[in-house]
Order: C-alpha cells, then sequence, then structure tokens
C-alpha cells in the first residue's frame, strides 16, 4: 500500500472545501461497527431519507442483478445485499448528493453521468466474469475513482482547461497536468474524500492508485487486482462510447487487465457489445 504523505494531506484539508461525511453514512457506519448490528435499524436509517431509499431499490431491480423477484422496499433490499453492500451502495449516492449545491468549473451532470456509465459497466463485467468482487463494491469504486476532480474543479476556476488540455494530449495523464499545474492530483484528492468518509481501505487505495499503469505487476490482494482491473476495463468502454477511442491508460494495462480477469480479446468484445448494447437501450 502506499501512504500519503501527512504535508500533502495537510495541505489538502488547508486547501480544498471537500464535503464532509454526510450524517446518514455516519449513521450507518456507527451501527455496523456494533457487535450485533441490527438489520431493522439499517433499513430504518436508509429509509428515512426518499431520495436514497428509492435509488437504491431501482439499482437492486436493475437487470444486472438479474433478481426472479421485485424488491419493493429496503428492508428486502438490506436483506437480500446484507450490512457493508448496502452501505456501499447508500455511500455512492450520497457522494453524486454532496456535490450538487457547489459551483463548479465542469459541468457536474455530464461527470456524474460518466461516472454512472462507469459504475454501470463495472457491474456488469463483475458479473460476466462471475467476479468475487461484490457488484455493490464495483458500484461504489465506478462512481467515487474520480471524485476528486469536481473537488479540483471547485477549487481552481481554470481547472477546465487543465481538463481539456488532458483530454486533447493522449502521450500525458490527467494526473500529470494537474501536478503540473497544482501540485496535487484527483487521485490524492479523491483518496483523501474517500478516506474522510471511512471507506474501507483497500477502496481508497485502489482511488489513490487508479492511474498507476503497473498497479497489476505487482503481488496484491486478489479482490484488489480484481477490482482494479474491472475499473480499468469499464472506463475504457464508456470512454470509447462517449468519444469514440481507447482511454489513455488501455493500451499500457490491457494486457494486464485480461489476464487478471482471466478473459481473452473475444471475451472483452463480447463484453464490450452487451455494453453498448445497455447504451443504446437506455
Amino acid at each position: 500500500m502506499i501512504d500519503i504523505d501527512d504535508k500533502v494531506l495537510a495541505d489538502v484539508r488547508k486547501g480544498f472545501n471537500l464535503p464532509p461525511r454526510p450524517e446518514l453514512l455516519q449513521r450507518l457506519q456507527q451501527e455496523l461497527t456494533q457487535e450485533s448490528p441490527e438489520l431493522n435499524t439499517i433499513a430504518q436509517i436508509v429509509a428515512d431519507d426518499v431520495a436514497i431509499a428509492a435509488a437504491v431499490i431501482k439499482v437492486i431491480n436493475s437487470p444486472f442483478y438479474g433478481l426472479a423477484r421485485t424488491i419493493t422496499d429496503v428492508k428486502q433490499a438490506v436483506m437480500f445485499l446484507g450490512l457493508d453492500s448496502i452501505t456501499h451502495l447508500v455511500t455512492g449516492f450520497l457522494l453524486k448528493q454532496a456535490f450538487k449545491q457547489q459551483e463548479c468549473c465542469i459541468s457536474l451532470e455530464r461527470f456524474w453521468d460518466t461516472a454512472t456509465d462507469i459504475a454501470t459497466v463495472a457491474t456488469l463485467i463483475g458479473k460476466k466474469v462471475k467476479s468475487k468482487v461484490p457488484v455493490e463494491n464495483l458500484h461504489l469504486i465506478g462512481l467515487f475513482h474520480d471524485a476528486g476532480i469536481p473537488a479540483m474543479a471547485m477549487k481552481y476556476p481554470n481547472y477546465i482547461k487543465v481538463l481539456s488540455a488532458a483530454n486533447r494530449n493522449y502521450h500525458q495523464s490527467l494526473v500529470d497536468f494537474e501536478m503540473e499545474a497544482y501540485g496535487t492530483n484527483h487521485a490524492i484528492i479523491g483518496y483523501f474524500i474517500a478516506s474522510s468518509w471511512n471507506l474501507p481501505k483497500d477502496i481508497c487505495q485502489i482511488i489513490l492508485r487508479h492511474h498507476e499503469q503497473d498497479y497489476l505487476d505487482g503481488n496484491f490482494n486478489d479482490i484488489n487486482q480484481l477490482t482494479f482491473a474491472t475499473l480499468k476495463m469499464a472506463e475504457n468502454i464508456v470512454h470509447i462510447q462517449k468519444r469514440f477511442v481507447a482511454s489513455p491508460d488501455w493500451p499500457f494495462v490491457k494486457e494486464a487487465v485480461l489476464r487478471t480477469l482471466e478473459i481473452d480479446e473475444n471475451d472483452y468484445l463480447d463484453i464490450k457489445d452487451d455494453a453498448e448494447e445497455y447504451f443504446t437501450s437506455v
């Protein structure tokens, strides 16, 4: 694992107005720390927020879960998903809400549309390859991995220019452009948000390292490798769908991603076709 220098985190705290951990999430996480967390209590906490409860019901009834019957209330959803998984799912929705009221130099609607697409495709990949990673974790990492981008866009009025420059240049990563301009990058900022929201340490590490092209070369926990590989494939599929070209990291990680997910080129193309079919149907 990589540890962020304390000075970097101190600078982040001082310079960024990052969204605090929502009270609803604090209540969920507090209940999970109990010796015997109560399913009914968790369900009630989620149900107290009508918008979050509706979002949970919508996702769990989506085609990616393939349930034989429709889930109609939060308690059923909690029983089906389990306590940790329902918390991960809720966390993703709370993140989107946390940025809504702040001014920003980029289109937050477009940003969250893309993040939601990546989260959706990540869950599709997880089911297709019968991954050991819970789909709720894949959904969470899909939504959360680039959370540092809107935070930076709110901090720096000219961030849109840096983002546009990176989008035009396939020989240099966005994080490199950000480091040159600001001395930090969205992966570090996203890591800090995830850590301050008490997300699992493994997920925080993947957020921190999601642009490291050699991540899959080391000896890491299998679940982390599967999660990282799934995220990179989902990023690429959505990037192609929106911009008709592969994501900048893909040529460097493709071989390792396919090896980690234990699929070949034909399997990858089948999954890509399934994702395109989904996009045309929504």
